[in-house]
């Protein structure tokens, strides 16, 4: 993979946890997991980083952030894909933290002028669509400018990274153990995303611990993140 200057800085600067998509308000599933291993077994950081990527971002959100870009801004099949990420996603907990992280992205970029944004912003409050994270990532990524495989790198960092920040803010590891589990989770990131996509490829995750612990989170009491 080979960048222009220009194009490496567009990807540092969408990729860069200061640009504001409202992710620090979600774990998912993180906080429910560490906080529950009393009662669904104990809690691993960096086997919980790596189940995410295996078996829920590798074969679920990666397929849809990459359909999604494929997709160009066809407002219409995105809405149709928001609808399968909204089906697929069985926990109430991770699917509204999908959806909020999803529109506080959207909003960012129809504020920054980004093709499509506003016009696809406006579907979700209407209702004809729901705006999930992955489905928006891609149609934002694609109108910037980015090619595909960089926008996957940038979704699968994120992904990683905004684990580990909500795991330092939990107390459940240090700053320079968060640096270290990233650095450990990359080439499990750079493996899923040489993976194939087809046009069609069906959504699938298989996290159950962290799904039953996300429903019982709801229920609990006082916590620092919605999820």
């Amino acid at each position: 993979m080979s960048f222009s200057a220009a194009n490496l800085l567009v990807a540092l600067q969408h990729a860069d946890g200061q640009f504001p998509s409202g992710g620090f308000a979600f774990s998912q599933g993180l906080e429910a997991s560490s906080s529950l291993a009393g009662k669904l077994g104990a809690f691993d950081f960096a086997g919980f980083v790596d189940t995410q990527i295996r078996h829920r971002w590798a074969d679920a959100d990666r397929v849809a952030l990459v359909r999604s870009f494929r997709f160009a801004g066809d407002l219409e099949a995105l809405a149709e894909l928001d609808r399968e990420v909204e089906a697929s996603t069985f926990v109430e907990g991770l699917r509204s933290g999908s959806r909020r992280n999803g529109t506080a992205l959207l909003t960012t970029h129809g504020r920054l002028g980004t093709k499509g944004a506003a016009a696809y912003r406006a579907m979700v409050r209407n209702g004809r669509a729901s705006g999930h994270l992955a489905v928006v990532q891609g149609l934002v990524w694609q109108a910037i400018g980015l090619d595909e495989a960089t926008a996957v790198a940038i979704g699968g960092y994120q992904m990683v990274a905004s684990l580990a920040t909500a795991a330092v803010r939990l107390g459940s590891i240090g700053a320079i153990d968060a640096q270290a589990s990233i650095a450990r989770a990359l080439p499990e990131i750079e493996a899923a995303a040489s993976r194939p996509v087809a046009d069609d490829q069906a959504l699938r995750s298989f996290t159950p611990l962290c799904e039953i612990a996300v429903a019982m989170h709801g229920a609990s009491g006082q916590r620092l993140f919605s999820n």
